[in-house]
């Protein structure tokens, strides 16, 4: 298994590899951090080229993860490694709680350990859930959006493609974000988020608004 990245969110990544014991054949992919070394923690190869990690496809193992939280560069990194022959795979921790009904998750979605999701919920493609989150009924997660620790989304709650939902936010129910937009960290979302936007606070407000970016 090939993880993408090598820093923050790659780390927690690898503890959920070495809690399932599945340690060996474990490679990191990063092109761009100069300080990283060849051997990460002494133990792992890192990949720097694109090259590298099409070898690795070809002739040994396909399959990868993404080791990073921000949503469009998920998306792109995503988008180049399935341009050499790599297959984005799910990463959900055995930590986590996943209801029975009706629960649909996409393509690469890393679900972290403490999250809970209930029941009649989408999650779409490349999704990154991290620790501790929550997502109630009969919602519906866009794809490549990233809920940062300790994120809680009431029911009935949509959040459109490459939305960045902060620390510790909660979302109230019956609530739409539109796409592309960033949750503050602690923010209370009361009121519908229009695309494109950047919302924070108690309860959050828009301050300003975000580059548009489409799939």
């Amino acid at each position: 298994m090939l993880i993408i990245g090598s820093k923050g969110y790659a780390k927690e990544i690898l503890q959920h590899f070495h809690d399932t014991h599945d340690l060996e054949n474990l490679f990191f992919y990063d092109d761009i951090s100069a300080d990283i070394p060849i051997l990460l923690f002494n133990r792992f190869n890192v990949l720097r080229t694109l090259d590298e990690a099409k070898e690795l496809f070809e002739n040994y193992d396909n399959r990868y993860t993404l080791g990073i939280g921000n949503p469009k560069a998920r998306y792109l990194l995503s988008k180049k490694m399935n341009s050499v022959g790599g297959n984005l795979c799910n990463l959900i921790n055995k930590g986590a709680e996943i209801g029975s009904y009706n629960v649909v998750i996409g393509i690469g979605v890393n679900i972290m350990s403490g999250t809970i999701i209930t029941n009649d919920i989408v999650i779409g493609d490349g999704v990154l859930i991290n620790l501790n989150c929550t997502i109630g009924h009969d919602s519906l997660i866009g794809n490549y959006c990233e809920l940062s620790p300790g994120v809680h989304i009431s029911g009935r709650v949509t959040i459109g493609d490459f939305c960045s939902i902060g620390t510790g936010a909660v979302v109230i129910p019956d609530i739409k974000i539109g796409k592309n937009c960033i949750i503050g960290a602690g923010s209370v979302v009361n009121k519908d988020i229009a695309d494109n936007s950047i919302a924070v606070g108690v309860p959050a407000k828009v301050i300003g608004e975000v580059e548009l970016f489409e799939m």
